[in-house]
């Protein structure tokens, strides 16, 4: 979850430093890794525990709504985890179009749905 919320804060300081070339690759360094060997690994593993948590309690929990829409919520998180690895591959051959405006923007969504799915998870509504 911590990735999701840095990578983006990343793409600002990539953006505000573009003219310097050593920044950019530096930047470029610290983006993939953060992506491919924490995040990456990350959502992967929290899928699979996920799953198997869902079928070592039972599969007629998933029939629960405040489940169905943890999952939709999760799965929001999921396309957005791949929509960050889309604008990482544009910083890498330096094709991103976006401002650090936008960044700081979407750096917000992880947030606004980690408190949804918690709301979801306490309160649990039918």
């Amino acid at each position: 979850m911590a990735g999701l919320l840095y990578l983006p804060r990343i793409f600002v300081y990539h953006i505000e430093n573009i003219d310097h070339k050593i920044s950019s690759s530096t930047f470029k360094t610290m983006e993939r890794k953060l992506f491919y060997f924490i995040m990456m690994p990350a959502m992967i593993l929290s899928w699979l525990f996920g799953l198997i948590l869902i079928s070592v309690i039972g599969h007629e929990v998933i029939l629960t709504l405040w489940l169905k829409l943890k999952l939709i919520l999760i799965t929001l998180l999921t396309i957005y985890h791949f929509y960050l690895g889309k604008l990482l591959n544009d910083f890498k051959i330096d094709q991103n179009t976006k401002s650090s405006k936008f960044f700081r923007i979407i750096n917000e969504v992880p947030t606004i749905l980690l408190i949804l799915v918690v709301f979801i998870v306490i309160f649990k509504p039918i």
